[in-house]
């Protein structure tokens, strides 16, 4: 990256809250370069250009960092594609355990490729759709936080999410602008699942017209 988008992108994290040190700037530096190679083989992300890789990926990625409770628990990114917003989340958040689904052979070997080169200790890839883990006796009740970027509608996240986290476990969705619609459809499902909606938050891109909400359910111990 260039001192442009070094900037931008130290400038974009700390405006949200996610302050980045040397180490972490080469991690995103490397995780930039190796993303513009792939996508001219493979889709990962459909804004190519170096800056909305910056902003639109990696800055919004660490939107949810703040409100991530166990910093050095276990996290699932379902529907990772090109590892959004998992693997940013565990270059700014180092003691992180990561666990990236993601059902795209493509999508995964790139995600190899990348968790190898910017050498990331615990962190798992699963070949596999989100739907075929439901059941899998490993995955129940097992971590911490569930995160998802855009990918499902939120009353189909909270029944998986459900199955996916601890008691007093996290689900942190990253919707657009105005997900009233699928908020209002997801109430019908808070029972059945143990789930509680206890945020629904707020976010703008530094240095852009794009905002969107982050929204926030917990599992109730019972």
């Amino acid at each position: 990256m260039d001192k442009t988008l070094i900037h931008a992108l130290s400038e974009g994290a700390a405006a949200v809250g996610v302050p980045l040190g040397q180490a972490e700037m080469d991690l995103f530096a490397l995780y930039h370069r190796e993303l513009l190679l792939w996508n001219q083989r493979i889709n990962l992300v459909s804004q190519a250009t170096s800056r909305e890789i910056v902003i639109r990926h990696f800055v919004d990625s660490l939107t949810p960092a703040p409100w991530i409770e166990k910093r050095e628990g276990l996290l699932i990114d379902i529907g990772s594609g090109g590892g959004f917003p998992g693997i940013p989340l565990r270059i700014a958040l180092p003691n992180l355990h990561l666990t990236l689904v993601e059902s795209s052979r493509k999508k995964t070997s790139f995600l190899a490729h990348i968790v190898r080169t910017l050498c990331l200790d615990n962190v798992s890839i699963i070949r596999e759709r989100v739907a075929a883990l439901i059941g899998e006796t490993a995955c129940a009740g097992a971590y911490d936080t569930v995160i998802s970027r855009a990918v499902f509608k939120l009353p189909e996240l909270l029944r998986m999410a459900s199955f996916f986290l601890k008691p007093e476990g996290l689900l942190i969705a990253l919707k657009g602008p105005d997900p009233q619609e699928e908020m209002d459809e997801a109430r019908a499902v808070l029972n059945a699942t143990g789930m509680i909606l206890t945020a629904c938050l707020d976010s703008r891109l530094p240095g852009t017209n794009f905002s969107r909400k982050i929204i926030i359910y917990k599992r109730l111990s019972f």
